[in-house]
């Protein structure tokens, strides 16, 4: 049986929630031949990141699929790549903002995602819900998280993804992003 994690993020920036948690809070705790396994990580640079690996290294993870909010998006959108950049235009829930610095000094300028991205946004669409490849996680820590998540099982069988989710209010609601994204669990794994 496959062993996957699936992180998802508090709520930040004076917001009263992360739709990225209720998405990745509706998910089952086994979904085909996986086990799943949640996480919810704070939205601070370098600490979430160390928080999902000591926990995908711990449950000895198959694959680590990420999930953050893109609020202004309309649409899901599986990463295709994490840059080693920390911007922040608004501090993180630390009070970290930090202003064009490495996530990890002297670690190449980026990383593609291990998992296949548009497999995972032909599923997630077929399912009804909008769906693109988008080619930026950002500078947040969403891209801090995964570039690092990506660093750190580079030389590894570990599959990492990352996948946007764009708020409710957008029109799209939890609980069709969430079956959709079983949905492409069970196809990929």
């Amino acid at each position: 049986m496959k062993k996957i994690l699936v992180t998802y993020f508090e709520p930040f920036g004076g917001e009263e929630e992360n739709v990225s948690s209720l998405v990745g809070g509706l998910l089952p705790s086994r979904i085909a031949d996986a086990e799943i396994e949640k996480l919810l990580l704070p939205v601070e640079f370098g600490n979430a990141a160390q928080i999902a690996i000591d926990k995908a290294e711990e449950m000895c993870a198959d694959a680590v699929i990420a999930l953050g909010e893109a609020g202004a998006r309309k649409a899901v959108t599986p990463e295709m790549a994490a840059l080693n950049l920390r911007y922040a235009s608004i501090p993180d829930n630390r009070g970290e903002k930090p202003q064009d610095e490495p996530c990890i000094p002297g670690a190449p300028n980026a990383y593609f995602s291990t998992l296949p991205i548009r497999d995972a946004a032909n599923t997630i669409g077929g399912c009804g819900v909008p769906c693109s490849v988008s080619y930026s996680a950002g500078t947040y820590v969403c891209n801090d998280l995964y570039f690092c998540l990506l660093h750190h099982f580079k030389e590894t069988s570990v599959c990492i993804g990352f996948i946007h989710l764009p708020k409710e209010s957008s029109g799209l609601n939890a609980d069709a992003m969430a079956k959709a994204l079983e949905k492409m669990i069970e196809k990929l794994f």
